[in-house]
């Protein structure tokens, strides 16, 4: 993802050491919301994958379970709700519609689950990635929220590349590919970020994400959701 992104529509490109520089500014929710809205993106390397993480993962991808929480206690379904009310009223600027909202942040928070992330560090990383654009693409053909690049599709996927527009698809590959990274990081978040951006070991990128994940945090819950 090497390059500032655009949408399909094709607004004005920012560069990399802008968009990095604002980003490591925007400390409060309010501040963010009225930055321009330009999307950051770098560009996962493809590399070989020994034929047990290819089926691993192309399992994770496969399975279109739908995004529908579970919760094992009323307790850990109001948290839920706590945490979706505060999220929406901090995404209202860039999803105005309710439905959309709801229906981003569920699915958000039903994959990052899934995958074994914290929500509020994918959705920094969207913020990063796309800024919140469903549509973005980025100079290098990156798609997506989080800002997939397509030849996953070919590497774990059925090859069509036009499915990371879809929001679950394009949450559950990225999801999915982080957490193979931290895996392969031996769960060291910064160098796991690096290889999201295909900048492994440099800082810029992890501390932008750092930096919006910080908009997002929200007091940890006495119980945790489950999948089913």
């Amino acid at each position: 993802m090497n390059g500032g992104a655009r949408s399909v529509a094709g607004p004005a490109q920012v560069s990399r050491r802008a968009c990095l520089s604002a980003l490591g500014s925007l400390c409060a929710p309010a501040a963010w919301l009225a930055a321009p809205q330009a999307a950051h993106a770098g560009g996962q390397l493809e590399e070989p994958l020994a034929d047990s993480v290819r089926t691993a993962l192309s399992s994770a991808i496969a399975n279109q379970a739908p995004p529908e929480p579970e919760f094992p206690t009323t307790e850990a379904r109001l948290y839920y709700l706590r945490w979706l009310g505060t999220m929406s009223d901090r995404l209202r600027r860039r999803k105005p519609e309710w439905e959309v909202r709801r229906d981003f942040l569920q699915t958000l928070w039903y994959e990052s689950k899934r995958a074994g992330l914290d929500t509020s560090l994918v959705l920094g990383l969207v913020q990063v990635e796309s800024a919140f654009r469903k549509f973005a693409v980025s100079s290098v053909g990156a798609r997506g929220y989080m800002q997939v690049m397509p030849f996953w599709t070919r590497v774990i996927g059925d090859g069509d590349a036009g499915k990371l527009f879809h929001m679950q698809t394009n949450l559950r590959f990225g999801c999915v590919i982080l957490r193979h990274y931290l895996d392969r990081e031996r769960g060291d978040l910064f160098m796991a970020l690096g290889r999201y951006n295909g900048s492994r070991g440099k800082s810029p990128y992890p501390d932008a994400v750092f930096s919006a994940q910080r908009n997002w945090q929200f007091p940890p819950p006495l119980q945790t959701a489950s999948l089913g």
